[in-house]
């Protein structure tokens, strides 16, 4: 396949809808409101069509995506590749569940764990039962392997993390918003400082069965630990006998201009978490990839997922796979970052707080006098960008690794325009 990366520019034309009867923007929220679960709180733009960096709202409205659905769309909207893939698998075999083999998924695998440098693949769906599977495989190690008595394996996670919302997972989750009212809760998790490789050594024990950390903190604000923090706690992991788990489901796959984020420090991890991008913005498609002697602790009928690794979903990552094994994206990704860092940097002290950046993936720390987080979201919006805030002023750039310097330096121009306007 190996398509060349797409871009589009702001004069392009997306592809105009099937129906010419639509009901507008204000009508589409108002019909969710009573037939929704209020759990997202949206912004209020309605998009019907998109194509590489660009999407356009029912009315015509077009907007630059700084946000790739949170990594989930590294190679832009409807990339030609992927979207090829899908067609090609859509006329011959959608779903077979894993009652069966089918065509696709040793290829899938095969892909995955050349990519990663790993062994095997656990095939899953979404990012959070990526971790879920993460958390039992790690758990029937310890027991298996390691000799941890039944029911006493400890996993250690750093605090503000972000790994899904289930009901193990907030079990572990900071944010109260993620946890209030959720409990009671799944024992068995150690909660430590991020970036603190002492504290990290005084949680662990014999009765550890992994550490688990995202690389960069996505939801956090993309905290970036100091260097040597992700080589640090893959020594202790080796030292101490447990396993080093890196969930990269939205770090991993070029975001950070590498493949993985663990890249940057030269480590391996024992179990990788992927996810988002590993379905192209297709379908949803998860896996865990790991050593053989982890991930072979397994046996039939002890985990599994009806969609797991279906042939649509492994012919889309396989075509993901073909896209990141010829490095350009990453390439990008580092090249583009480096006029994303000049942007921010030249904002610093003219409403912006405070940055920290890798590759074409920013947290950026608003002056509070300029407005909330939400706020600057949705001046951005007025100005063509969709952009995602986080917590009090922060505000996530994730844009799809197809973007142009173009295009980006339009996104920070936008930026830059709000806040010269003020409050």
């Amino acid at each position: 396949m190996n398509a060349p990366v797409r871009t589009q520019s702001s004069a392009d034309t997306l592809v105009q809808p099937s129906d010419a009867a639509r009901r507008s923007s204000a009508e589409l929220i108002r019909a969710e409101e009573p037939v929704l679960a209020h759990n997202y709180h949206p912004l209020p733009v309605v998009v019907a069509r998109a194509e590489g960096t660009w999407v356009e709202d029912v009315e015509g409205r077009r907007y630059l995506d700084m946000l790739a659905g949170y990594s989930a769309l590294n190679f832009g909207h409807r990339h030609p590749a992927l979207i090829e893939a899908a067609h090609r698998q859509l006329d011959r075999l959608t779903l077979t569940s894993r009652a069966f083999h089918n065509d696709r998924l040793a290829e899938f695998a095969e892909g995955v764990a050349a990519l990663t440098g790993l062994d095997m693949v656990l095939p899953m769906n979404t990012g959070a039962e990526a971790v879920e599977s993460a958390v039992k495989v790690a758990r029937k190690w310890a027991y298996d392997v390691k000799g941890v008595p039944d029911d006493r394996a400890t996993i250690v996670v750093a605090a503000d993390n972000f790994h899904g919302r289930t009901t193990t997972i907030v079990s572990f989750s900071t944010d109260p918003t993620a946890r209030t009212g959720f409990g009671p809760f799944t024992p068995g998790f150690r909660v430590v400082p991020y970036d603190d490789l002492a504290a990290l050594e005084a949680a662990v024990d014999e009765t550890t069965a992994a550490v688990l950390i995202e690389p960069i903190q996505g939801e956090a604000g993309v905290i970036i630990p100091e260097q040597g923090y992700l080589a640090g706690v893959r020594e202790l992991t080796r030292r101490t006998g447990c396993l080093f788990i890196a969930d990269e489901i939205q770090s991993g796959l070029g975001r950070t201009g590498r493949t993985l984020a663990v890249e940057h420090e030269g480590v391996l991890p024992d179990l990788v978490l992927l996810g988002k991008a590993l379905g192209g913005g297709i379908v949803p498609v998860s896996a865990v990839v790991g050593r053989r002697d982890v991930l072979g602790v397994l046996r039939p009928g002890e985990h599994g997922s009806t969609f797991g690794g279906n042939p649509l979903a492994a012919a889309v990552g396989s075509a993901v796979v073909e896209l990141l094994a010829t490095g350009e994206f990453q390439r990008r990704a580092a090249e583009l970052g480096t006029v994303l860092t000049d942007g921010l940097t030249a904002l610093l002290g003219r409403g912006v707080l405070g940055f920290r950046a890798r590759g074409l993936w920013a947290g950026i720390d608003i002056d509070p006098v300029f407005g909330t987080g939400r706020g600057i979201s949705e001046r951005l919006m007025a100005e063509g960008v969709l952009v995602k805030d986080t917590h009090g002023s922060t505000i996530r750039l994730a844009p799809p690794l197809t973007i142009t310097a173009e295009e980006l330096r339009s996104a920070l121009g936008a930026l830059e325009n709000v806040l010269a306007r003020g409050a």
